[in-house]
């Protein structure tokens, strides 16, 4: 997915921004940067791989290089950002989180006008610069960031830094958030509150969808005002987000808590102790524990000293031992007991087959599973979540081909919750993991544990729905500029 933090101040804030990007870094693996601007020495950038180390040891070492007042950094899943422009509109660098499916169309579009890339990630274009090209295309930043949001398919929210402030611009559907923190003397924005409490920073607000903010140090202004229709990534709460995050006011764990504990009052299964699976799975796990009224115990741990990231390699193999390697059971809370293991999702279904059979191994007398959202029964196209690359690759998909014959035949009625398609391929799933039972989160809980009306909240990897069904006609008028 990704993240980004950006700070302005009345003084230096090279620490403000290291260590506020570095809170971002659970959120992406392959690359990170950082820019500044000083009054004197102009725009200082580093942009570094992340795939086989962290950001604090990439980065902590060439601190000194940089200076500055106000400066914005990344934690990128996909390519090597910040990008430094000169335009019409002066000389700035931006960050993105995105993920943008019709890229190579408006390459393509943008070539034929006779314009260049000069950036280029892992040979390809890379969507940063692309969505620094459309901005160059606008009067303003304004007009440039709307041309962005009406030429995507996917998602992007995004932070520029300019000489004289940070603007802000959150997706045109929200579907990934923008923060706004402050502190006396300062302005900070991020895509997590995570980055705000141990810099000193309060959480003034959350973004709008597709509202743009300019900041300087002591002032906030609204350059466009958000849109009506809103459609945040259910995905923040079930997986991405930090535990102590907020997103629209939402505390993460409070989510997971209440949604464990649904379920937990749901579940009339007999068992002797309830796990979280680490690290998204513990909140779950702990409100299950309530709602079903078992101990909650630590049947297994991650290994944090050398595996404390949450995303795992693009390498199937290489995925699957690090899957092994970051979690260690403890056969003392195994022998003999009947064990509920609460998740976040199963994508693939690799590392829980390996699991429930390491689990077993060590004594369990039974296994069950609890996952705290419905089956992922379609890929995201707005959300770079996993690092599939087809929706084959979910174990949902699968088994509906097998079912039949064609992995697209009757999703609506495999994502309808305790339809009969869906008590089949769900009973399949717990076959092929070996589980005692399987038991997914109903999509009507999780969206009342959220708290936020269903019509807001992006659930399409579940049911396929992707938008609002009300309609502005202001949103798409602001749409509409001709540029």
């Amino acid at each position: 997915m990704g993240g980004f933090f950006g700070t302005i101040s009345t003084k230096s804030c090279v620490n403000d921004l290291f260590y506020g990007t570095d809170y971002n870094s659970h959120l992406g693996t392959k690359r990170a940067g950082m820019v500044m601007f000083d009054k004197e020495k102009g725009f200082s950038r580093k942009i570094h791989n992340l795939e086989r180390d962290y950001f604090r040891s990439k980065f902590e070492d060439e601190l000194d290089s940089f200076s500055g007042e106000q400066g914005i950094g990344v934690i990128s899943d996909t390519d090597p950002q910040p990008i430094i422009v000169n335009s019409h509109l002066g000389r700035y660098a931006v960050v993105t989180v995105a993920k943008i499916n019709n890229l190579r169309e408006i390459a393509d579009e943008l070539l034929e006008r006779r314009m260049h890339f000069s950036e280029l990630s892992a040979n390809n274009i890379n969507q940063t610069e692309l969505v620094a090209l459309l901005i160059n295309m606008g009067r303003t930043f304004v007009e440039g960031i709307n041309l962005v949001y009406k030429k995507i398919e996917g998602s992007c929210s995004m932070l520029i830094l300019t000489e004289k402030g940070i603007i802000a611009a959150r997706d045109f559907l929200g579907r990934t958030p923008i923060v706004i923190g402050k502190k006396e003397g300062s302005y900070a924005v991020s895509s997590e509150t995570t980055s705000f409490p141990n810099l000193d920073f309060h959480r003034e607000r959350d973004l709008g969808p597709g509202e743009i903010v300019f900041l300087t140090a002591d002032t906030l202004e609204v350059l466009q005002e958000p849109f009506k229709r809103e459609q945040i990534c259910s995905f923040l709460w079930v997986y991405y987000g930090f535990p102590a995050s907020d997103y629209n006011g939402i505390n993460v764990e409070a989510v997971r808590e209440t949604n464990g504990k649904k379920m937990g009052e749901q579940d009339d299964t007999e068992v002797d102790s309830v796990c979280g699976v680490p690290d998204s799975g513990v909140g779950m796990a702990l409100g299950y524990a309530e709602g079903k009224g078992v101990p909650y115990k630590r049947a297994v741990l991650k290994y944090t000293p050398t595996w404390p990231r949450s995303f795992t390699p693009g390498n199937q193999e290489r995925r699957a031992l690090v899957a092994k390697m970051k979690l260690i059971p403890n056969p003392a809370l195994l022998k003999d007991q009947r064990v509920v293991f609460c998740d976040d999702s199963i994508v693939r279904g690799t590392q829980l087959k390996d699991n429930v059979k390491t689990f077993f191994d060590y004594g369990a007398k039974e296994v069950h599973c609890r996952i705290s959202c419905p089956p992922l029964v379609y890929g995201c196209p707005f959300i770079g979540f996993t690092s599939s690359k087809s929706d084959m690759e979910l174990i949902t998909r699968r088994i509906i081909k097998d079912f039949e014959g064609d992995d697209k035949k009757n999703l609506d009625k495999y994502a309808q919750t305790d339809s009969p398609e869906y008590k089949r391929m769900v009973a399949e799933i717990a076959k092929r993991l070996g589980l005692t039972t399987l038991k997914f989160a109903r999509l009507e809980d999780l969206v009342e544990s959220i708290g936020m009306p269903k019509c807001r909240v992006c659930t399409h990897c579940f049911d396929g729905s992707s938008y609002c069904h009300e309609y502005d006609n202001e949103d798409e008028r602001q749409l509409k500029l001709d540029f």
